[in-house]
C-alpha cells in the first residue's frame, strides 16, 4: 500500500474537478448543480454512502473495515457575486459569478481525498464523513444549517482547509486558539426632515448627522474599549439623497463589526446604539439600528492543532508549517462546527508570483497555484491516516 502513489494517481482528476467547478460557479444557497456534480463523482468511487442534507449540499460517509470513531472533513462549495477578470481557459462561464475564494479548490481537494481514502477502506478503523457545504459566504451560513440537521452527530473531530495566496505554495499556516473573528452587520437609518437645499434651516438634514455618527463610531474603538482587545468597526455604506439641491428625509448607514472577543461582540452594539441615539436626538432626528448576527469566533482546539502539526510535517514537510502570530479579522462559518466538536482550520499556501497568483481572495483577478491542490489532498488523507489507520 503506497499512499503517496495513490495520491499522485488522483492528481489529474483533482485538477479536472477544480476546473469544472471553477467554470460553473453558483452563488450561496443556489449550489444545486454543483452539489449534483459532486454527488455524482462521489457515487462513482464505490464504498460511500452519499446523502443530501439540503438540495445544495452533499455529505458522504466512508465506513472502515473495523469499528472506531468518526472524523469529519469539510469543504465549502459556493461562489461569489464577482465578475471574473482572468483569461484562463476554464474561467467562469456565468456572468457576474466567480469562484474568487477558492471554494472550487476546496471541493476538488476533498473529492481527491475521498477517492484515495475509498481505496484505503480496508485499513481504516472507524469512519470518515466528507462534508461538502453550501453557503459559506452568506450569513447565517450553511455550516449552521448542517449542524442543526445533525451532520456532526457522532463526529469526534473535524478538519477544514482554505487556500490562501498570502502564503506561498508549500506553506501551511496554523493559528492555535482563536483564528478568525466573529462577523455581525448593522443597518442604521436616520430620519430627518427633507427640503430645499437653499433652506437648510427649515430642515433636519440627516447627511451631516450621519457624517457625525460615522466619525463618532470610531471613538468606540479608539476610546471606549481596551486597546489590547479592540475590534474592527467599519461603516461601508452611506446612502442618502439623489439631487444637487434637495435635502433628503433620511439616510442609511451600514457596516460590519469584527472581533475576537465574545465580550466585545456583545458590548459594541450597545455602544453603537448609545452613540446613534445621542447624536440623533441632539439634532432632532429619529433613528433605528438593526443588527444581523453573522458567524461566531473561530477557535482551533489544541488537540486538533497537535494532530495538524504532525500531519503537516509528515505529509508536506518539516519546514512547511507557518505558525500564525495573530488571528485574522476575516470570518469563517467553520466556526459553527467548532462550537459543536473540536476542530482545526488550516490555510494552505497557494501564492506564486511567477504565475500571477498574488491577488487576494474576493478579488476579480484571484487565481491560485494549482500545485496547492495536491497539498490539500495530502493533508486531508494525512488527518485520517493519523487518526484511523493502525
Amino acid at each position: 500500500m503506497d499512499i503517496e502513489q495513490l495520491i499522485a494517481g488522483v492528481e489529474q482528476q483533482v485538477l479536472n474537478w477544480r476546473r469544472h467547478i471553477h467554470a460553473h460557479p453558483e452563488l450561496s444557497f443556489h449550489e444545486a448543480q454543483t452539489a449534483d456534480y459532486i454527488a455524482e463523482q462521489l457515487a462513482s468511487f464505490g464504498p460511500l454512502t452519499v446523502t443530501r442534507p439540503t438540495p445544495n449540499s452533499v455529505v458522504a460517509e466512508l465506513k472502515g473495515a473495523a469499528p472506531g470513531p468518526c472524523f469529519a472533513l469539510r469543504a465549502d462549495i459556493d461562489a461569489l457575486p464577482i465578475q471574473e477578470e482572468n483569461d484562463e481557459p476554464f474561467c467562469s462561464t456565468r456572468p457576474g459569478v466567480m469562484h474568487a475564494c477558492g471554494h472550487d479548490a476546496h471541493s476538488a481537494m476533498l473529492l481527491g481525498a475521498a477517492r484515495v481514502l475509498c481505496q484505503l477502506q480496508s485499513h481504516l478503523q472507524g469512519s470518515v464523513r466528507f462534508i461538502f457545504q453550501h453557503a459559506e459566504e452568506v450569513p447565517p451560513g450553511g455550516a449552521q444549517q448542517l449542524v442543526e440537521l445533525g451532520v456532526l452527530n457522532g463526529v469526534t473531530m473535524i478538519f477544514g482547509l482554505h487556500v490562501m495566496p498570502n502564503f506561498p505554495t508549500g506553506e501551511v499556516a496554523l493559528k492555535q486558539g482563536v483564528f478568525s473573528a466573529s462577523s455581525d452587520n448593522f443597518d442604521i437609518v436616520l430620519q430627518g426632515k427633507g427640503g430645499h437645499g437653499s433652506m437648510p434651516h427649515l430642515c433636519i438634514d440627516p447627511i451631516p448627522i450621519g457624517a457625525e455618527i460615522v466619525t463618532a463610531l470610531q471613538q468606540i474603538v479608539a476610546r471606549k474599549l481596551d486597546p489590547l482587545n479592540v475590534p474592527v468597526l467599519t461603516v461601508a455604506t452611506f446612502q442618502g439623497g439623489d439631487s444637487y439641491n434637495v435635502i433628503p428625509d433620511s439616510v442609511r448607514l451600514a457596516g460590519t463589526l469584527r472581533t475576537h472577543s465574545r465580550e466585545v461582540r456583545e458590548r459594541v452594539p450597545l455602544l453603537v446604539e448609545q452613540t446613534v441615539a445621542g447624536i440623533s436626538q441632539a439634532h432632532g432626528a429619529s433613528y433605528s439600528v438593526n443588527w444581523t448576527r453573522g458567524y461566531t469566533i473561530g477557535n482551533n482546539h489544541p488537540d486538533a492543532c497537535t494532530i495538524a502539526r504532525e500531519v503537516i510535517a509528515e505529509a508536506v514537510g518539516p519546514r512547511a508549517l507557518r505558525e500564525m502570530a495573530t488571528p485574522m479579522f476575516g470570518s469563517e462559518d467553520f466556526s459553527s462546527y467548532q462550537e459543536k466538536v473540536p476542530g482545526c482550520f488550516l490555510f494552505v499556501g497557494s501564492g506564486n508570483e511567477a504565475i500571477g497568483a498574488t491577488y487576494g481572495v474576493h478579488n476579480p483577478r484571484f487565481k491560485l497555484d494549482e500545485a496547492a491542490l495536491l497539498i490539500g489532498v495530502k493533508l486531508h488523507v494525512g488527518f485520517i491516516r493519523r487518526l484511523l489507520m493502525r
